[in-house]
This record gives C-alpha cells, sequence and structure tokens, in this order.
C-alpha cells in the first residue's frame, strides 16, 4: 500500500491484503463479522493513516469479536460499487457474506463504540 502505518497492518499485525475481488468475496463469507478497511488514497487523504491506528484499537476494544483486512487498490471500486460504502478512508462491516454497513472518515470514539455496538448487536440474516 505504501504508507508504513497501513503496511503495519498487514506486515505486524497478519491482517490479509486483498487485492483480487475473489478474495474479499471469500473473506467476507467466512462464518463471523469482518471489517473491511478501505483506505482510499492516503496521499490525498490524511484521514486515512488515522484509522489505520485506530482500527486495531477498535478490534481490542471489542476483544477481538470481528476480523479486519485492508482492501488493495485495485480492489476498492469493486467493493464501494458492492458495499455502497463510497467515502474512504471507511470500516465496512460484514457478517457471513451480508454487508452491515459501513462507517466512512473518522469518527470519535463514542461514535465508532456506537456504531460498532449496533452492527455486531444486528440479527444474523434468515438462511
Amino acid at each position: 500500500m505504501g504508507h508504513p502505518l497501513i503496511d503495519r497492518l498487514s506486515d505486524e499485525l497478519g491482517w490479509p491484503l486483498l487485492d483480487i475481488e475473489n478474495e474479499v468475496f471469500d473473506w467476507t463469507n467466512q462464518p463471523g463479522v469482518h471489517v473491511l478497511f478501505m483506505p482510499g488514497d492516503w496521499r490525498r487523504n490524511l484521514e486515512t493513516a488515522d484509522v489505520a491506528v485506530i482500527l486495531p484499537e477498535l478490534q481490542a476494544a471489542f476483544q477481538s469479536r470481528f476480523d479486519c483486512a485492508v482492501v488493495a487498490d485495485g480492489t476498492q471500486s469493486a467493493v464501494k460499487e458492492s458495499s455502497g460504502v463510497f467515502k474512504t478512508p471507511s470500516l465496512i462491516f460484514y457478517r457471513d457474506g451480508v454487508c452491515l454497513g459501513g462507517i466512512p472518515k473518522v469518527r470519535d470514539w463514542d461514535d465508532y463504540l456506537a456504531r460498532i455496538a449496533r452492527f455486531l448487536d444486528m440479527p444474523r440474516a434468515a438462511a
């Protein structure tokens, strides 16, 4: 990705870097709650680095009730279209392959906590 704070997510934390559309589909369709970090253009959007620092803290605050992956540049357009979340940086939440929604841009901590709690409390889709 190029930015050290974004690279850290995959290099140090071991989060997948999803650079093929099928990888995104396969990863989000696994059982459980998943968060895609869609960085956007970190050179033009200074909030991207902030979200790259905030997301691991959010995962820890929610005691790893969701896992995380980074969406590579070439795959972001497809993810935007399929999720309906167009602003970047964004956190896009999925459960069992269903997009629950997104949190675009930087938010204050309490807003993140409230929004994520709502996503985690959403009922599972009927099979």
